[in-house]
């Protein structure tokens, strides 16, 4: 969904001032943990899909390009090609235009996002990325010609059959002070226009084909500005060899126009910062720079900024760099824009909600439309034109198109792979449905699933009206399983829910009325009753009549119901279960599923028993049976009434997926092919897929969609469609799922061995970390002189080399390795590898190894790192506690293992 909203969703994550955006705006701001790092997931989701190398494709309900009506083939021109045009473009061609074209005078793509941020910041490569994804969809780029170039013009364009035009190329000009007029960069001055390109063609490789040198920066730097640009300047010339560098801006920190993310990053990196101080005079000594004066500014009591003459300040200096932001001042460019009206401020005039110029087939966006502050927005302007530009290139073809933008979606091969599943006759759309619990209260709720793209969904169980209950409070809460955790994310819940209160009657009004406006959807009816046949006989064939795809028998329910002789007290007994299923069989032609019990000695006893009965299939697994918490004074939660009773009710969601994750293995090992319905703490594609694996056929969810909502569909959707899709792709066969393998790091940034540079380890904490800094920075330096100039890779995708697998496919491949204890191998022993440059000496592995293990690790004193002993058994306790993912690793034992009996074995034992 990132790249639907964004086409330059990796850029964003990576530079955006989310404190001040999204994150800004995160409603857990208010609570103990904080905000999300909308930023920082955004960053690595879109990082992880760069690294699966998979084109972008038109949207799949599209007709062939040869088909698409004559208004599709119109010529579409977009000047500059920064953030504002990639974005319009994207959006264009993925609303099906085919003809478009972005005219760049440099040699690179991605405007000031190339040849304004860092490289430490930006890396060119996900420019690249970005701008690739949208030639996918076949945009072409011209590079080295531009507005005023080689005669270009909008009437020049208007000529040469072009009906619409976007205008995205920025502020091209430094806004420069006129005590800067006539300075050069020979004798220390730069503007930010001059010196943050400079660094980016010398630090970005693949940007263009030179290989120049940074900026020979020397001495004292003064950066005169407070925005992002200025403190990109300041950190810049730290890494081209500043001793000292000075922020200087006219307003205090209050006014600072820069994002925190940025003031805190050169604060980090010794910048110094100079408020009230505005600049009066460059000193020059042989032409070159030694100094810079200052007057110093204040507030009067009105607000209004003034500077007194008689406060001067002087600076030394060896660089000046000025960051007073960018203006369109060049007259050809101007002239070439004619006819369009220009504004006070020079700029063009622009519709803040068309994006259209006083010229109707003339759009502009970005910087120079006037608003756009950050690279989001210039994405956003880009994205808004693209919607009324196609309104207005449809209006010329007498077609009219809404008001209402309703932009197409980032599409991939990966939306193509088919997700639907048969079983027991019955077509799911894809494998995820509503389990019979909280999700499928009410008909109203069913609906609203089925029309966020669940495949099937279980009603909430009924009864007869002879059985129907009634609620009590509070019944369903929080789970202590994670901690003392608060919020969604919960890794447990504890219910004594009972089943629904509302009528027989309602339920199988509800399941035709569904029925009939999702007749593709499988509606499960959920139905439960007291050990008698009659009941059974009459609740099941009112269901089928009523329409619904398939019955569960609800012989499950952990709590309450048990006591009434119905749930847990007919499924713990697999005669019971047996004669159920047999009257239900003799009673209906639909399919239908026991619902299973954990709380038994034997599940798999009881699966055979639903099989002999006629059963269809089984759910696996029900809550399992549990009293959740007690407070401090001894009272229980839930607490009900003023007595503060309880009872033990039914525990829910990833807390219990090992124990239903084992159910669904051992019935699909006994009864190979018996349907199975898993539920049991399935919160993601990934989870899915586990159980999947295990044996079942279709998944059923509640926990997850009691910590979020019915949107979670999507997620797991996508993420099911991407794990079968990776299983094709031949490059990609040492990720794990969507997850690729793990690099040697420190903090997400590779790290070289240490013990490699100098001969010696080192750890990473205290003045052993700054060591560590040193030897990196100076083996950077080595390699930097080493290198040679440096081009991107040629772009080639990942396609599918095997056949992309079903979910029939999938079904029970894990079987195979699953089996008794008697059949493992007690001879191929494994034992710790730790990782010392991914180790951040925490010492969790000794402590663990120490006090419940094998005493296998020892811990140096002084320099914290730990080293694996030959005692190691390989239990695996450390990597499990170890905070760092694949610090440690589980290698092939090279010796033979010996175990430490205590004492030798007795030849002739005496007891």
């Amino acid at each position: 969904m990132i790249l639907s909203d964004n086409p330059l969703g990796l850029t964003c994550g990576m530079v955006c001032p989310t404190s001040e955006l999204c994150v800004g705006g995160c409603n857990l701001y208010a609570t103990e943990e904080g905000p999300i790092n909308i930023g920082g997931l955004q960053q690595f989701a879109t990082e992880v899909f760069k690294a699966m190398n998979i084109p972008q494709i038109r949207n799949p309900s599209l007709p062939p390009l040869e088909d698409m009506p004559e208004a599709y083939h119109v010529k579409i021109a977009l000047l500059g090609a920064g953030p504002a045009s990639l974005s319009c473009a994207s959006f264009l061609a993925r609303l099906g235009y085919s003809n478009i074209t972005i005219f760049e005078k440099q040699e690179y793509a991605g405007g000031l996002s190339t040849s304004e941020i860092p490289q430490f910041r930006l890396p060119y490569d996900v420019v690249n990325f970005e701008a690739e994804l949208m030639k996918d969809l076949g945009v072409k780029i011209i590079f080295s010609k531009g507005l005023a170039m080689h005669g270009m013009t909008l009437r020049t364009l208007k000529e040469d059959g072009y009906e619409a035009v976007f205008i995205g190329i920025g502020l091209p000009e430094p806004n420069r002070d006129s005590i800067f007029q006539g300075l050069r960069m020979d004798q220390g001055f730069y503007t930010s226009k001059d010196f943050l390109p400079l660094v980016a063609m010398a630090s970005k490789p693949g940007m263009c084909a030179c290989h120049s040198p940074l900026p020979s920066i020397h001495g004292t730097v003064i950066v005169l500005g407070a925005g992002d640009t200025a403190f990109d300047c300041a950190t810049s010339a730290l890494r081209c060899g500043a001793r000292r560098v000075f922020v200087v801006f006219r307003k205090g920190f209050t006014n600072i126009r820069a994002v925190p993310e940025e003031m805190e990053l050169a604060k980090e990196e010794k910048c110094e910062f100079l408020p009230f101080l505005s600049p009066r005079k460059v000193v020059l000594r042989g032409g070159q720079i030694v100094a810079m004066e200052f007057v110093r500014t204040e507030q009067d009591n009105e607000g209004n900024w003034k500077e007194d003459e008689d406060q001067v300040v002087r600076l030394k200096a060896d660089v000046v760099i000025s960051a007073f932001g960018s203006v369109l001042s060049d007259n050809k460019v101007r002239e070439a824009m004619t006819p369009i009206k220009f504004n006070r401020w020079g700029l063009p005039e622009v519709d803040l909600e068309t994006m259209q110029t006083s010229e109707p087939w003339v759009f502009a966006g970005g910087d120079i439309g006037g608003l756009a502050n950050t690279t989001v927005e210039s994405v956003n302007d880009g994205k808004q034109a693209s919607w009324y530009m196609h309104r207005y290139i449809q209006s010329l073809h007498g077609i009219a198109v809404s008001t209402v933008p309703e932009l197409p979606l980032f599409y991939t091969p990966i939306d193509l792979v088919d997700i639907s599943v048969e079983m027991a006759g019955l077509k799911f759309p894809n494998p995820f449905g509503l389990a019979s619990a909280t999700p499928t209260t009410s008909s109203s709720m069913i609906r609203r699933a089925f029309e966020a793209g669940w495949g099937f969904a279980v009603t909430k169980t009924f009864s007869l009206d002879k059985d129907i209950v009634t609620n009590v409070s509070p019944r369903i809460v929080r789970g202590i399983t994670s901690g003392p955790m608060y919020g969604p994310g919960q890794g447990s819940f504890l219910n004594i829910e009972l089943i629904s209160e509302k009528t027989a009657a309602y339920w199988c009004k509800s399941v035709a009325e569904l029925k009939a406006d999702f007749p593709n959807h499988i509606l499960i009816a959920s139905i439960m009753c007291s050990y008698s046949r009659e009941d059974w006989t009459e609740l099941s064939k009112m269901a089928e009549v009523a329409g619904a795809d398939a019955l569960e028998l609800n012989l499950s329910c952990p709590h309450g119901m048990g006591e009434r002789g119905m749930g847990l007290a007919c499924g713990q007994d697999p005669e019971l279960v047996r004669n159920i299923c047999r009257w239900v069989r003799q009673a209906v032609q639909i399919p239908f599923f026991a619902k299973l019990t954990p709380n038994v000695t034997d599940i798999v006893n009881i699966a055979m028993a639903a099989r002999e009965g006629g059963a269809d299939g089984v759910t696996a697994t029900n809550t399992v049976s549990g009293l959740m918490g007690l407070k401090a004074d001894s009272t229980p939660w839930p607490a009900v009434g003023g007595g503060l009773r309880t009872t033990y009710g039914g525990v829910s969601g990833n807390a219990i997926r090992p124990i239903a994750l084992r159910a669904v293995s051992a019935i699909a090992r006994a009864l190979p092919g018996f349907p199975i319905l898993a539920t049991g703490g399935i919160d993601s594609a990934e989870s899915g897929l586990q159980f999947l694996h295990s044996g079942a056929s279709v998944l059923q969810v509640c926990s997850a969609i009691q910590n979020q909502d019915f949107t979670v569909i999507d997620d797991y959707c996508t993420g099911l469609r991407a794990l079968l899709y990776l299983k094709s792709i031949e490059e990609l066969e040492d990720w794990n799922g969507q997850s690729p393998a793990t690099m040697r790091h420190q903090k997400g940034k590779p790290v070289p061995r240490i013990a490699d540079l100098m001969g010696k380890k080192l750890p990473s904490f205290g003045p052993y970390l700054e060591q560590r800094k040193k030897i990196i920075a100076e083996n950077k330096l080595k390699l930097k002189e080493q290198s040679i100039a440096a081009a991107l890779p040629e772009k080639k995708h990942f396609f599918p080399k095997k056949p992309i697998p079903a979910i029939k496919d999938v079904i029970g491949k894990a079987l195979q390795y699953i089996g008794t204890y008697g059949e493992l191998c007690n001879t191929e022993q494994v034992v710790a590898l730790i990782d010392e440059e991914m180790c951040i000496n925490c010492g969790k592995c000794y402590m663990t190894c120490n006090d419940s293990g094998y005493q296998a690790i020892q811990f140096d004193p002084e320099t914290h790192l730990p080293t694996v002993t030959d005692s190691c058994t390989g239990c695996t306790l450390c990597l499990s506690v170890c905070p760092v993912i694949d610090c440690i690793r589980m290698v092939s034992r090279t010796t033979p293992y010996e175990p430490k009996r205590g004492l030798p074995l007795a030849m002739n034992p005496a007891c």
